[in-house]
C-alpha cells in the first residue's frame, strides 16, 4: 500500500468530527432535545463522512495523482518533477506514460512529509517503476540540470508554496531545462465545490477564485517563455499545460 507521508488530519481527520457529531446526535435523541438540534448533528455527521469520501476518493490522498489531461506528452520522454515530494506526481507520469523516465527533484525537507525521499523510492518500488525514477536533491529555483535536457516537466502543488518572485524564478528554470516545444504540466489547488465541501475552512493556496489564480500563473509562465495550450480542472485542482516557445 502506498504511503505518501501525510499526517492523519489530512488523510482521516474527518473521522474526528464525524464521531463527535454522531455522539452528540445520539445524546440529543436520548435526551429528547429539540428536533432541529438532532437534524443539525445529523447533517454535520453526514458532511464529515462526505468529506472523508472526497479526500480518499476524488482527491486520491493515498494514491498517485491521476493525469488530468491526456494531451500531456502522449509519447512519453524524459520528465522533470519539480517539487516531487513523496511521489504522487512522479508516479502519475511513470504509471500513465510507460515510455517516460522521471527525475524527481526536491529539497526533501518539507516538515509535513517525513522522510519524503525514502517514501518516494518505496512508493516507486510498490508501483514497479523504480527503474525509471531518479531522485535528485535540489531547489526548483536553481535546477541542477543542463539547458534543454528534458522533454517535459510537471509540478503539482509545489510552485504555489513559493513567493511570487521565487515562483517566477522556478518557472524560468523549468523553461530553461525544457527542449524547444517541451511541455510543462502545472497543478495547483482550486477552491471548487469539492474543496469547499471537504475543507470549508481551508484557504491556504486558495485565497482567490479560479480566474484570478489562472491569470496569475499564465502571466508567470508567459514571462518565462511558456505558452499556455490547455487549461482545465480536476477535483480540487486547477491545471495549466504549457509548451516552451
Amino acid at each position: 500500500m502506498y504511503n505518501f507521508g501525510y499526517d492523519w488530519p489530512w488523510t482521516y481527520g474527518h473521522l474526528v468530527p464525524a464521531a463527535i457529531f454522531a455522539m452528540a446526535g445520539l445524546l440529543a435523541w436520548k435526551l429528547k432535545w429539540r428536533r432541529w438540534l438532532l437534524a443539525l448533528f445529523g447533517v454535520l455527521t453526514l458532511w464529515s463522512l462526505v468529506g472523508l469520501a472526497i479526500v480518499q476518493g476524488p482527491f486520491r490522498i493515498n494514491r498517485p495523482l491521476a493525469l488530468p489531461t491526456q494531451t500531456f506528452l502522449p509519447s512519453g520522454g524524459r520528465v522533470l518533477d519539480a517539487g516531487a515530494g513523496s511521489g504522487r506526481s512522479a508516479l502519475m507520469v511513470l504509471l500513465e506514460r510507460p515510455g517516460s523516465k522521471v527525475v524527481a527533484l526536491d529539497l526533501f525537507n518539507a516538515p509535513y512529509i517525513h522522510d519524503s525521499m525514502g517514501l518516494l523510492r518505496e512508493n516507486a518500488r510498490i508501483a514497479g517503476v523504480e527503474q525509471r525514477l531518479e531522485a535528485q536533491t535540489g531547489d526548483m529555483r536553481a535546477i541542477p540540470q543542463p539547458d534543454a535536457s528534458f522533454d517535459g516537466a510537471v509540478s503539482a502543488y509545489a510552485l504555489d508554496h513559493l513567493r511570487y518572485d521565487d515562483a517566477g524564478k522556478a518557472a524560468g528554470e523549468v523553461a530553461r531545462i525544457l527542449k524547444p516545444k517541451g511541455e510543462f504540466l502545472f497543478l495547483t489547488m482550486n477552491r471548487d465545490i469539492w474543496m469547499r465541501v471537504a475543507y470549508p475552512l481551508f484557504f491556504a493556496h486558495t485565497y482567490y477564485g479560479r480566474a484570478t489564480v489562472a491569470k496569475r500563473w499564465r502571466e508567470q509562465f508567459a514571462k518565462a517563455g511558456l505558452d499556455v495550450v490547455e487549461e482545465g480542472t480536476a477535483p480540487g485542482t486547477l491545471y495549466i499545460l504549457c509548451r516552451k516557445r
